[in-house]
């Protein structure tokens, strides 16, 4: 791997950055321009930790950096308060659509909780209807430059309030206004999915796809209850499956794994792992491998057959991008451009999409990386 002279990480000779990708996790509310909340936040009297965009760019990056996701999630309560109306949601929904296209997502899924946005009057529906037009004008502009780029709504319901079912009964209403998918997000530990079972049971009820934040902040019993009570299709993180695996000899380099029947089940039934590497690292979700980016057991679960797909999860927190996180995982395991490629066609088939849409997502992915 090489970096030019524009800064641009390189493999085989190929930009990153050129290449399309699939964005799967990535959270509207952790997307926002440092530049965009010192603007807004002036205009709405918010107190802000600092007054220029590289000092706030840091203050992000150091918070996040705590090690803790209680903390982590702690900067949100800044970038949530300069989107409480409809003209701040539209705005920063349609630059985080061009944020998106510049980095070379050529589709995407945000995802973002309406109840964190109605402090300033406005509606549920009021907020999912300003999100969706600043999406369809980032489309639009984009489209003007001569890329293309679609992105879907994950509307999301926060795990430790009781309105999940009322969010559920949201996303399913616009479903055809741009929402594709549910989520429930927040502090994992201490609500589990099965907490929401009557929103799960609306949701399948009505054939709405979910993806449900679980094995990160939490073990185990979180997936299980992420796949059993909400029937989730994605794993949001769900790095933390790594925990069912055992491994019962080494050999060299070779290392022969034995696999829990929750593991199994996620691999065999190809359930996509929406992994944030940065961000696992951040909130110490992966503590029990170690703390550097090769500890990170993306690698094992990769190399094992599960559906492994790279994330942001918040690209303002993170001070990331997708092309970052896969620049870092070259880096620290070798991948080649065959392995990136699996990585967004992993993502592809498991997008919240019609399965035409997905095969033609597909095709766009590989005609990219066949150059």
């Amino acid at each position: 791997m090489a970096t030019d002279q524009h800064g641009d990480t390189r493999v085989q000779g190929v930009s990153l950055r050129g290449l399309p990708k699939v964005s799967l996790h990535d959270h509207l509310d952790g997307g926002v321009r440092p530049a965009t909340v010192l603007e807004l936040g002036d205009a709405a009297g918010v107190a802000l930790p600092a007054h220029d965009e590289a000092s706030l760019a840091d203050w992000f990056r150091s918070q996040c950096d705590s090690g803790t996701l209680v903390e982590y999630l702690k900067t949100f309560d800044l970038t949530i308060a300069v989107m409480q109306t409809a003209d701040g949601l539209r705005r920063v929904a349609r630059e985080f659509v061009e944020d998106l296209a510049a980095d070379g997502v050529v589709y995407g899924e945000a995802r973002w909780a309406p109840e964190q946005h109605v402090h300033g009057g406005l509606s549920l529906e009021e907020t999912v209807e300003a999100v969706q037009t600043g999406i369809e004008e980032g489309e639009s502009a984009v489209e003007r430059s001569g890329r293309s780029i679609r992105v879907g709504q994950l509307v999301t319901a926060m795990r430790h309030t009781d309105r999940s079912l009322e969010i559920a009964k949201l996303a399913v209403a616009f479903r055809d206004r741009g929402a594709v998918g549910f989520d429930i997000a927040g502090p994992e530990d201490g609500f589990p999915p099965s907490q929401h079972r009557a929103a799960f049971d609306y949701l399948a009820a009505h054939f709405f796809p979910a993806t449900v934040h679980a094995g990160e902040a939490a073990g185990l019993a979180s997936i299980r209850s992420a796949l059993l009570d909400g029937r989730a299709l994605r794993l949001g993180h769900g790095v933390r499956i790594a925990e069912d695996l055992e491994v019962v000899e080494r050999s060299g380099d070779e290392v022969q794994v034995r696999l829990g029947d929750l593991a199994r089940w996620v691999r065999d039934r190809e359930v996509p792992l929406e992994l944030s590497p940065s961000s696992n690292l951040q909130t110490e979700a992966i503590t029990a491998w170690g703390t550097t980016m090769e500890d990170h057991p993306f690698d094992l679960l990769y190399q094992l057959g599960f559906a492994v797909t790279v994330n942001v999860d918040n690209r303002t927190m993170s001070r990331t991008s997708l092309t970052r996180e896969l620049s870092l995982l070259v880096d620290a395991f070798g991948y080649d451009l065959d392995d990136l490629e699996e990585f967004q066609l992993n993502a592809a088939a498991g997008a919240f999409l019609p399965v035409e849409e997905r095969e033609e997502l597909i095709d766009i992915i590989s005609d990219g990386f066949a150059g």
